[in-house]
């Protein structure tokens, strides 16, 4: 077991970070946060010493599968992946996951929506995967995003995933074909039953102009221990709070929704997978850390801080504005796959302006 986020475990991760992307994670720059429990992957669970706040707010209660909840709890980050020249660019992603766990995030999500999943290759699906665990080393969980509007492709991609050594999976309602909340049983029935890896249901009716009901996951959580958690991103924080009513001692409730975070854990949610962390890790994990700890004037204050930048990151479609505003950042560079293209000029200006002002870019 490692320490995560523990300075001896990270050696020297600290001067990985060019100045020009360490200055993008505000005064705590180049800091490590400080260790919150021992993630042991074999066993796919995460301890914490008996002193811990996080022990209290995470084990509030156990997962029926004996998976510890704490490894679904905290501030996720839905990973962008970074391209150079119509390739995976590996140094940008290593780069990328150190200066995460650096900050302070409590998981990492590659290959969902952020990370432009749906133009990914098999073969680079679980490339991406296989880096970020790898460079990860055992310090926080990896949860691989694994959904597609066919039942088959996912286990495909779920199983990739996990001979890439993923801890779970993130997986989306199909999208397009539009599904019965009978089909959306069995889909994520019959994946569970052919990969023996956690699954967090993603629930983004938005995109996948399917919205899956509470009862369905009622029956999902009934029926198969696997399926631990649901991405709540209907925009609607009375639907994340009657998951975490009615289902709460049996699935954890995250946060898909950045400017909607801190209103879900207020609801009973147990953290988030986001899109702002990307470029303010140490805000968003900061968020959740303080309200784990009952510091809820910090977590507004920290909440408030990101809801500009989150603001702008959708001034366009996602991934389009976190791909330019990490190059701005000097993380990577900004090529984004068709049919997606890099930001217009007039949000473009708009998107620098919001990160000078928050002092993520110089002036």
């Amino acid at each position: 077991m490692i320490g995560v986020g523990d300075s001896e475990s990270l050696g020297e991760v600290g001067v990985f970070l060019d100045e020009e992307f360490r200055s993008g994670y505000g005064p705590a720059r180049g800091t490590v946060h400080r260790p919150r429990g021992l993630f042991d992957e074999e066993a796919n669970t995460l301890t914490y010493p008996s002193d811990s706040r996080s022990a209290v707010h995470a084990c509030a209660f156990a997962l029926p599968t004996g998976i510890s909840v704490a490894m679904f709890t905290g501030a996720m980050t839905a990973l962008v992946t970074p391209f150079r020249d119509g390739h995976v660019d590996d140094a940008a992603l290593e780069k990328l996951v150190e200066s995460q766990i650096v900050a302070g995030i409590d998981a990492l999500v590659p290959c969902g929506t952020t990370g432009e999943a749906p133009t990914l290759e098999p073969e680079e699906h679980a490339h991406v995967v296989a880096r970020v665990v790898t460079t990860a080393r055992k310090r926080v969980p990896v949860i691989a995003g694994c959904g597609s509007n066919s039942t088959a492709h996912t286990i495909a991609l779920a199983r990739g995933a996990e001979k890439a050594g993923a801890n779970g999976l993130l997986v989306v309602t199909p999208y397009y074909n539009k599904p019965t909340q009978e089909g959306l049983f069995r889909h994520y029935m019959t994946l569970a039953q052919a990969v023996p890896l956690p699954i967090v249901v993603y629930n983004i009716p938005g995109r996948a102009a399917v919205d899956m009901s509470v009862d369905t996951l009622a029956r999902l959580a009934t029926a198969e221990p696997l399926i631990v958690a649901v991405k709540e991103a209907t925009g609607q924080v009375a639907r994340a709070q009657e998951i975490a009513r009615r289902l709460g001692d049996r699935m954890v409730v995250l946060s898909g929704e950045d400017p909607l975070n801190l209103a879900i854990y207020a609801v009973g949610g147990r953290g988030c997978i986001s899109v702002t962390s990307n470029v303010m890790p140490r805000q968003v994990a900061g968020t959740w850390d303080a309200f784990a700890a009952g510091d809820f004037v910090k977590a507004r204050a920290l909440h408030g801080e990101t809801l500009p930048v989150t603001e702008a990151l959708f001034f366009e479609t996602n991934p389009i504005p976190v791909k330019a505003a990490m190059a701005m950042m000097g993380a990577m560079g900004e090529e984004i796959r068709a049919p997606l293209y890099p930001i217009s000029e007039e949000p473009r200006v708009r998107l620098r302006t919001v990160l000078v002002k928050q002092g993520l870019l110089p002036c």
